[in-house]
């Protein structure tokens, strides 16, 4: 174990990071040696994006570690200097789905070329969305359009602004409680990184304790169901319109505790397969390397 220290660990108020949520509430982290202030932001003050886009989260939030999508965690180190990766993985079983409405045209992922998919940018999601539907359309093909957080997507597919969007759980079962239509479903990978205060000592405390919530979680997941629904009732909260027609309670019935994995150290190799997909595509500087992105632990 650690000796105390004190860590800032920013939370995403988002269904695959229960477990770390579940590691502050449980005192996981504090008997790794760990004192965790976890940092939040008020969701009625994100507009656009959670993770703040002008600010670096190490620096002008003075936060240790955060978790980011993988591929943004690529460009954020870079572009931002925002610390450097040092976790990455699957982290639950919960796909981004791309949805569209029940009388759109679009039947099929191939239907997608030149379709605006509303996603979050600069969140990670349009590199996922891509990398996912280049599979089925032409890479100059591919239409992103930025809707903001997930409520806000919702409300553009409804009223027409984009043709379709990807969504996560609990907000793609809303989706299909409202009538949206599934069409593609494509893996959700993350990252954490962290401050150059973080060694490895720091991230195998910190990887405990979270393996050991994510194992209390998938032994017993409707014991979890209250805290992993708060998202959904805080987006209700925040576009009470959307939600006009819906019966949350029917909704929250719908709903599964999904099954959690264990972030693992940096892969290196499969982050550098990464940076060339991005570079290949004019997505980050071609002078970008995995020493600038990855901390030498």
């Amino acid at each position: 174990m650690l000796a105390r220290q004190s860590v800032r660990l920013f939370h995403l108020p988002f269904s695959f990071m229960l477990p770390q949520k579940v590691a502050v509430e449980r005192g996981y982290f504090r008997e790794e040696g760990i004192e965790v202030d976890l940092v939040e932001r008020d969701r009625r003050d994100v507009e656009v994006k959670y993770i703040p886009a002008e600010e670096t989260l190490t620096d002008d939030y003075d936060v240790d570690l955060y978790p980011i999508c993988k591929w943004e965690s690529i460009r954020r180190t870079w572009d931002m200097n925002d610390g450097r990766i040092v976790a990455n993985g699957t982290f639950a079983n919960l796909p981004y789905t791309v949805f569209t409405r029940p009388d759109s045209s679009v039947e099929s992922p191939s239907d997608l070329g030149n379709v605006p998919v509303g996603v979050n940018l600069r969140t990670g999601q349009e590199y996922t969305a891509r990398r996912a539907l280049e599979e089925h359309v032409g890479s100059d093909e591919i239409d992103l359009v930025g809707c903001g957080m997930p409520t806000d997507r919702l409300r553009a597919l409804h009223e027409g602004r984009v043709d379709a969007v990807t969504l996560i759980d609990p907000h793609s079962t809303l989706a299909d409680y409202l009538g949206f239509r599934r069409l593609l479903e494509y893996d959700n990978h993350m990252g954490i990184v962290g401050s150059d205060d973080v060694d490895r000592n720091l991230l195998e405390a910190f990887l405990r304790a979270y393996e050991r919530a994510v194992a209390d979680i998938n032994a017993e997941p409707d014991a979890f169901r209250g805290t992993y629904l708060e998202m959904l009732e805080a987006e209700k909260a925040v576009a009470p319109d959307v939600f006009d027609d819906v019966d949350v309670a029917a909704v929250r019935e719908e709903i599964t505790v999904p099954r959690y994995e264990v972030p693992e150290p940096v892969d290196r190799g499969e982050l550098d397969d990464h940076l060339d997909w991005m570079q290949a595509r004019g997505l980050i500087d071609e002078d970008a390397t995995i020493d600038d992105i990855v901390a030498p632990l």
